[in-house]
């Protein structure tokens, strides 16, 4: 163990300063060192010399960030859910008209997006969001299995973002 905490005092500030140029996000880099050791302890009996230690932990650290896009692209996926569930909710009082206008706009041109859609594409992103029907009955409806159904719910989120993330790069 003392051996892991020499090796954590040695090489942490170079493995944060790579992760830093990768990142550019200081708290990021910070976070993304603290997985790196944590996935280099669980991984240290496949360290073999080869290379300086320093180069193993930054291709670690790599890794560790390249995961990371990983996750935050899924988070992207799953935001689009989360946009169709907000809806026109009715605002707090706390809420500024500019924000409740906003997310009217918001929402009309994510529908606007979803109408683009071809099929089945369309259909089934409608009636998993709006209709909030499972996979399994979504693949009944369209006489096909269950993941089916997921694998083109996900294609359909897919082209939504690709759609609404080329409208904003247009801007």
């Amino acid at each position: 163990m003392e051996d892991l905490s020499g090796i954590y005092k040695s090489y942490a500030d170079e493995v944060k300063r790579f992760l830093i140029c990768l990142t550019t996000n200081v708290d990021l880099a910070e976070e993304l060192t603290q997985e790196t050791f944590y996935q280099a302890v669980k991984s240290i009996d496949r360290y073999n010399g080869e290379c300086k230690m320093s180069v193993w932990l930054c291709q670690i650290a790599k890794h560790t960030y390249y995961n990371h896009l990983k996750k935050e692209k899924r988070y992207s996926h799953s935001s689009v859910e989360q946009m169709m569930e907000m809806g026109l909710d009715v605002p707090s009082n706390a809420e500024l008209p500019e924000v409740e206008l906003a997310r009217r706009n918001t929402f009309i041109s994510l529908h606007r997006e979803i109408h683009l859609l071809k099929e089945p594409y369309r259909e089934i992103f409608l009636l998993r969001t709006s209709v909030h029907l499972s996979f399994k009955e979504i693949g009944e409806i369209f006489d096909k299995s269950e993941n089916w159904a997921r694998v083109t719910f996900y294609r359909a989120k897919l082209k939504l973002v690709e759609r609404i993330q080329g409208d904003q790069d247009e801007l």
